[in-house]
């Protein structure tokens, strides 16, 4: 199958590679690099390996850096430690770090890469459908702290982006419909055939190659004409307000997914509270998520995750902003609702 390939425009315009193989292509794509930094949490040292060889037989002095798995990996400890090791291995602002894993690891590689000598390059090889419908496009970056999920970041996006669909063959089940809640909510904010191709195949198999370009190219629309999450790229937070509380209130055991989910079932309720949405497009997502095996309820303490969502990145001062659908594939902003839609929507997602 040839490699499926979307560029994402900007003032540093790159390109992502869709398709079986085609982390194969690292050494070309970084022709010409002298040195080379690979990190990777521990279950990745495979592949890890066989990117480090593929750099090193295109003369890249590669080596791998080791991080912890998953959301471990997102601290100011684990970035140090790995700063340190960048020191040792003597990278320049010429030289490139390469961020092979799922989005935690991508997220943690691109951080590292805009933060190393005030920014090198980063090219992102994600291994899960989460980071290469999500975390690994779009040059967001960063990393966790007690106050919460990805408060210390940068906007670096990458030089290349390799999404090897043959990587997606040993997925955990669980792993993989948690990205495919980043695809369905393309879905409902932009693209309306996703929606079609889940509802025909709710475990995203059949078409995920297609699955995947599609939602690539709702991310890169979006990115390309804003970067910096001030306009149009905030229609990509859609669910994600919720999402983000559930997931520090859970301390990040929920996986991210999961938690996209019941914000995306929440995010419609509001936008029925608010006027906004009919009760037959916030039916649609609950009936598309359960049939995904994703879940649409969350049981939790309501006043403590409100809380958490006054802090969220995307929140203005004191207001709290969500993303709603004014009808299935037109975003808008809603700002400060009523109380009384805010717990109208969470009683509908409360698992009592």
């Amino acid at each position: 199958m040839t490699a499926r390939r979307i560029t994402v425009a900007g003032d540093r315009p790159y390109d992502v590679l869709i398709g079986p193989g085609v982390q194969a292509q690292l050494g070309l794509v970084l022709d010409g690099t002298a040195r080379a930094a690979v990190v990777h949490s521990p279950p990745l040292a495979a592949a890890a390996g066989a990117a480090v060889e593929t750099l090193q037989q295109s003369g890249i002095a590669a080596e791998a850096v080791v991080v912890p798995d998953g959301e471990a990996a997102k601290t100011a400890e684990v970035a140090a430690a790995t700063w340190a090791e960048f020191g040792r291995l003597g990278l320049t602002r010429s030289d490139v770090v390469v961020g092979i894993g799922g989005g935690a690891v991508t997220d943690l590689a691109g951080f590292l890469a805009a933060t190393w000598t005030r920014g090198i390059r980063v090219v992102q090889v994600p291994t899960s459908l989460l980071g290469m419908v999500d975390a690994a496009v779009g040059g967001k970056t960063g990393i966790n702290t007690a106050a919460g999920k990805n408060l210390v970041g940068a906007f670096h996006p990458p030089a290349a982006v390799l999404a090897d669909t043959d990587a997606l063959a040993g997925l955990p089940g669980a792993e993989f419909r948690s990205g495919l809640a980043e695809v369905v909510k393309c879905g409902f904010i932009a693209d309306g055939r996703v929606l079609e191709l889940l509802e025909a195949d709710p475990t995203g198999r059949a078409d995920t190659t297609e699955l995947i370009a599609r939602a690539v190219q709702v991310k890169a629309d979006a990115v390309g004409e804003d970067l910096y999450d001030t306009g149009r790229r905030e229609f990509l937070n859609y669910g994600h307000t919720l999402a983000h509380a559930i997931e520090r209130v859970e301390d990040f055991r929920w996986r991210h997914g999961e938690a996209v989910a019941v914000g995306l079932v929440f995010a419609a309720e509001l936008a029925v509270r608010a006027g906004r949405l009919s009760r037959a497009d916030a039916d649609r997502h609950r009936r598309l998520i359960a049939a995904m095996g994703l879940p649409t309820r969350y049981a939790g303490d309501w006043p403590e995750l409100q809380a958490v969502m006054r802090l969220d990145k995307k929140a203005r001062g004191a207001s709290l902003r969500f993303v709603v659908l004014d009808g299935l594939g037109t975003p808008g902003i809603l700002t400060d609702p009523d109380q009384a839609w805010l717990d109208a929507a969470w009683a509908a997602v409360e698992d009592a």
